[in-house]
């Protein structure tokens, strides 16, 4: 906190779009959060609408864009294929990834996780995106047959990486179970930044009661460094075909882009700030 010129009861607060490159709507909704108060967010390499976000990325050397590493395609009748021809545990019976976590835990060996890992943050930069962090689709990467891997990630790129900080109010319950404390304590010690608190219950909420919800969501956390997940996407028809939750997603794009969350924050008293701000103090950078 104090590299960031923060102090311990501070409330920093990275603001995150989750799920760009997923979708054209995913890319507007979001693009248009991360130009009012979203403060970054992760591209999916592996979708339909990556080559969008990532000529946005050229263009846009303000966006604070990392990698939101995909194990998984998890929507029944809108698919994407691993990015490396040789990852064939990572490839579902039809032919793209499997859907479910656990299914990608159950049949992907670590090998052919790590070689599809890599490929991605690879192929991002090789597209001109400058990448400023790693993070989780779906939490996968965090299960304990893959979690070095995520680790060792961060440290061969130099990137930070969504850690958070075991505590009983940390619960992945939305995704998966905490990476192990040991991997976290060794990956802390090394220099790398770790998140006291996070919420990533962003799309439970009944449509209409979006803003009340993510207010809560940023009253909930705590002093210290915190990382606020959201899936901000622009409402359509497109949409509409691929996920139930188009209604929040929609929501949360104009909450976040029309003002109404930058009330919020600032009402709040809490600090926002990007994962570059983040990246400049990994060793070795």
């Amino acid at each position: 906190m104090k590299a960031l010129g923060l102090e311990p009861v501070d409330r920093a607060i990275v603001v995150h779009v989750d799920d760009l490159g997923m979708s054209i709507a995913a890319n507007e909704g979001g693009i248009r959060a991360m130009e009012a108060t979203a403060t970054c967010g992760s591209v999916m390499v592996p979708c339909p609408a990556f080559e969008e976000v990532a000529s946005v990325g050229r263009r846009r050397s303000d966006l604070d864009l990392g990698v939101h590493l995909t194990l998984n395609a998890e929507y029944d009748d809108y698919r994407w294929d691993p990015v490396s021809d040789q990852v064939p545990s990572l490839v579902s019976p039809d032919g793209g990834m499997w859907r479910s976590t656990a299914e990608t835990v159950a049949n992907a060996t670590p090998e052919d996780v790590d070689r599809e890992l890599r490929a991605q943050v690879d192929a991002a930069l090789e597209a001109g995106i400058d990448v400023t962090h790693i993070d989780s689709h779906m939490g996968t990467v965090f299960d304990p047959k893959f979690a070095e891997i995520y680790f060792q990630l961060a440290r061969d790129y130099k990137l930070p990486a969504f850690v958070p900080r075991p505590r009983r109010e940390n619960s992945l319950e939305h995704t998966l179970e905490a990476l192990p404390t040991d991997m976290i304590n060794a990956f802390e010690a090394s220099g790398f930044p770790i998140f006291e608190h996070f919420d990533s219950n962003s799309l439970e909420f009944e449509p209409g009661t979006g803003l009340e919800h993510n207010k809560a969501r940023v009253d909930g956390l705590g002093p210290g460094l915190s990382y606020l997940m959201t899936h901000c996407a622009r409402g359509g028809p497109d949409l509409m075909q691929i996920t139930d939750d188009w209604r929040q997603r929609d929501e949360e794009h104009l909450i976040y882009s029309n003002g109404s969350m930058a009330a919020a924050f600032e009402h709040s008293g809490a600090k926002t700030l990007g994962m570059r701000e983040l990246r400049s103090l990994v060793p070795g950078r």
